[in-house]
């Protein structure tokens, strides 16, 4: 495994974040705090890293901010199958 990959998947609460992100698509940070019942520090920690390693995207829609997968990245691809296999 490499040392990227075992750096993503070092934390649980990211890897929640990230579950959140792959099986809903588009969300709010609201809605990933609601869903994984972690506090808002620590959800922008992991989004803030997530987004930083190119696995998801924010994006501004007026004042909102939604997270969605990028798909442009093969690895996001690879990592929802692996999520889904589980």
């Amino acid at each position: 495994m490499s040392s990227r990959l075992e750096e993503i998947l070092s934390s649980k609460a990211r890897v929640k974040v990230l579950r959140v992100v792959l099986e809903r698509g588009e969300v709010n940070i609201n809605q990933i705090i609601r869903e994984t019942k972690l506090n808002y520090k620590t959800v922008r920690k992991h989004v803030n890293y997530l987004v930083s390693v190119g696995l998801i995207e924010e994006l501004r829609v007026g004042r909102l901010r939604l997270l969605r997968p990028n798909w442009l990245n093969p690895k996001v691809r690879r990592l929802e199958e692996f999520f889904n296999f589980f």
